[in-house]
């Protein structure tokens, strides 16, 4: 059985390795033998994680199409086609018996080729409104897994299910057991997470390093800042902070490894981030309190829609950009790690958000297709 396995980076290649590593479970439970799980891209982005994952990588160098004005839109047309060209010679030579797309530009060429050579395809959908590449795709795909029901509305609902969000096992669990240590936090002062997913976010980043003075007074902060912004960051908060008593308590990071994530998830009391579907879904496997703040301009609006129906369940509050002030964050702040009423309700809520069982009803689903497809 040959499975191949595309999308961006980020929240798309995540979830996608999760749904790989069911895969691989569930065959070994099934007793498949010669599984082979190809992820095609144009970069690897996590290696280790594909290595883990027993996942092959084949790169595919394609074209994107932003949302804004550019001049390297035009040319990208052209880099797109040809690389509809090579996707199409890949799996031929490939032969894989389903494409499972999780999105993103890169997916674009491999579920058009999967097309041309009547290859099955399965697609997942993470946020509220779909992605420009899977609602393509959705056209032809044979079936639609989404994470918010809201997404139906926009998918032909005669080959779409509702299963959840998927959350990578290696993060799922949050570990408090030498946290402290590793962190180099005070188990004695409340915790916050900042994070504004794997780039950064300034806007956040911006609130938060104004809101600094008051914020360390009452507690310690981890903050990831993004790897592009961390020596402009850490170089403007060491001047902040140069004679801050409390200056030891701010701890910041370019990025966060799992083993960090998890541990700063084991003592944080609040998160802060933006309203990316796949880590709204670890936020919520967690159980911790949020404050979200989605980008103000998305594609469909999806990261507006994501915070909101989170929100909905009770386990965050939402900010948007527009009102997102130091004296704002840090009202908010005090009033949910203030009040253990409303962080017990906020966490409660938030579990109302998580589906456990997510990469393994994918993962069924596309091995119950290959198998048709390889008879």
């Amino acid at each position: 059985m040959k499975i191949v396995l595309t999308g961006g980076g980020g929240g798309h290649f995540y979830p996608m390795v999760a749904v790989a590593e069911a895969i691989r479970e569930i065959s070994e439970k099934e007793k498949i033998l010669n599984l082979e799980l190809i992820y095609i891209s144009d970069s690897p982005y996590d290696q280790k994680s594909l290595d883990d994952a027993g996942v092959r990588f084949a790169e595919l160098k394609t074209g994107k199409n932003r949302l804004y004005f550019s001049i390297e839109n035009f040319f990208d047309i052209f880099k797109t086609f040809f690389a509809i060209i090579k996707a199409i010679f890949l799996l031929y030579r490939l032969l894989p018996d389903v494409v499972f797309s999780k999105g993103g530009y890169p997916a674009v060429p491999v579920v058009i080729a999967a097309k041309i050579l009547n290859i099955p395809v399965v697609i997942h959908e993470s946020d509220s409104y779909p992605g420009r590449a899977n609602k393509m795709a959705s056209k032809w795909a044979k079936r639609i897994a989404i994470s918010y029901k809201e997404a139906a509305e926009y998918l032909p609902k005669e080959k779409t299910a509702f299963v959840g969000n998927i959350v990578r096992k290696d993060v799922r669990e949050p570990l408090k057991v030498g946290a402290y240590e590793y962190l180099k936090l005070n188990a004695a002062v409340k915790t916050i997470l900042i994070v504004g997913g794997s780039q950064g976010a300034k806007i956040i980043n911006d609130t938060i390093i104004n809101s600094l003075d008051g914020l360390l007074q009452n507690y310690q902060i981890i903050h990831q800042v993004g790897t592009k912004n961390f020596d402009e960051v850490k170089a403007l908060t060491d001047v902040i902070l140069k004679d801050n008593p409390n200056k030891e308590r701010y701890h910041i990071y370019p990025y966060l490894n799992k083993l960090a994530l998890r541990m700063s998830a084991g003592v944080t009391g609040l998160i802060v981030s933006r309203a990316g579907a796949g880590f709204l879904a670890e936020i919520a496997s967690w159980g911790v309190p949020s404050i979200i703040v989605p980008i103000n301009k998305s594609n469909g609006d999806h990261q507006r829609k994501n915070a909101y129906n989170y929100a909905a369940t009770g386990g965050c509050v939402v900010i948007e950009e527009s009102n997102l002030k130091p004296h704002v964050i840090v009202s908010e702040i005090n009033r949910i790690l203030g009040d253990e009423n409303i962080s017990k309700q906020m966490s409660e809520g938030s579990k109302l958000f998580v589906h456990p069982d997510a990469e393994d009803k994918i993962a069924e689903e596309i091995i119950k297709i290959a198998l048709t497809h390889e008879n």
